[in-house]
């Protein structure tokens, strides 16, 4: 059995872990998962029971109950580096003694579902239209850090994808990362499912020229025309492949459902998008929560 040093594990002086500032007894089995800590109100909308849980930083939470099933609403700010960061913590929550700093006997998997916004990479995929990410593409080498088991179809997908595109080598390893089958299914009446590229900046490593030159202004070309099996890249945002990579290394399900807020093909902006975000919640949580 593992005993965490505190210089690893690390909780604040009320007990409650680090970064989230939430303790056990506050995580529930559904996890929502937004970027915006706006957001989180507006999914505690649909719930009942409503409690203001934390807030520290861009991590905002609060819990509820959706047809008398808790769940837990979290804010986890921008990219890939802060879903590591509430991945393991919600993790070492559900499966870890905090106060002994060991292991549970029992492990217990939660179900981690992201709400996000994201832009289209096909011309077809319109402002408006949600998407369900079968798989997520890695730009920023997160899962390159962790030990996973070995996966055929994985590897065959990281391997069609470096040939695929010609990959720069002065780039990170990209990596790939796929949804729950399960949550996935369910997310399937409602939206477009595809593969999602994660990046891990908004501008450069997603192929916008503002003043700054692209080292590869191709890039996104090439991302576009990936396929696998019977998927193509539907869409860009930051956070889904880490998702689903620690989702994947510590045992829970996750999934990422997101609005398509602007169409990276047409130029196409959907600027005010509330109504949408919040549609995209309520089938979300009527779909998923069961």
């Amino acid at each position: 059995m593992s005993t965490y040093l505190e210089s690893e594990l690390i909780l604040n002086r009320d007990g409650s872990i680090f970064h989230l500032k939430l303790f056990p007894d506050q995580i529930a089995d559904y996890v929502i998962l937004v970027g915006d800590p706006a957001r989180v109100a507006w999914v505690g909308q649909f719930l009942d029971r409503v409690e203001n849980l934390a807030t520290n930083r861009e991590f905002t939470s609060l819990s509820g109950f959706y047809h008398q099933i808790k769940v837990l609403v979290l804010s986890t700010g921008i990219g890939t580096d802060n879903m590591d960061i509430v991945v393991n913590e919600l993790d070492a929550l559900a499966n870890i003694d905090i106060n002994r700093r060991e292991d549970k006997p029992s492990k217990r998997r939660l179900k981690l579902i992201r709400i996000g916004t994201s832009g289209s990479l096909q011309p077809d995929l319109p402002v408006g239209s949600s998407v369900a990410s079968a798989w997520s593409i890695g730009l920023d080498g997160l899962m390159n850090y962790y030990q996973r088991k070995a996966d055929h179809e994985r590897d065959t997908f990281q391997k069609s994808l470096i040939v695929s595109t010609d990959w720069p080598a002065l780039l990170p390893h990209p990596y790939a990362a796929k949804a729950a089958p399960r949550l996935l299914k369910l997310a399937e009446s409602f939206c477009t499912k595809g593969i999602t590229v994660a990046a891990h900046g908004f501008y450069g490593p997603q192929g916008r020229q503002i003043r700054a030159t692209l080292a590869y202004p191709n890039l996104n070309e090439k991302l576009q025309s990936f396929r696998f099996d019977d998927l193509r890249t539907t869409n860009f945002e930051m956070e889904s492949s880490a998702l689903y990579g620690l989702g994947e290394v510590l045992d829970h399900e996750a999934l990422t459902v997101c609005l398509i807020i602007a169409n990276r093909m047409t130029g196409d902006f959907l600027g005010e998008y509330s109504s949408q975000i919040k549609n995209l919640i309520d089938k979300t949580l009527n779909s998923v929560i069961i």
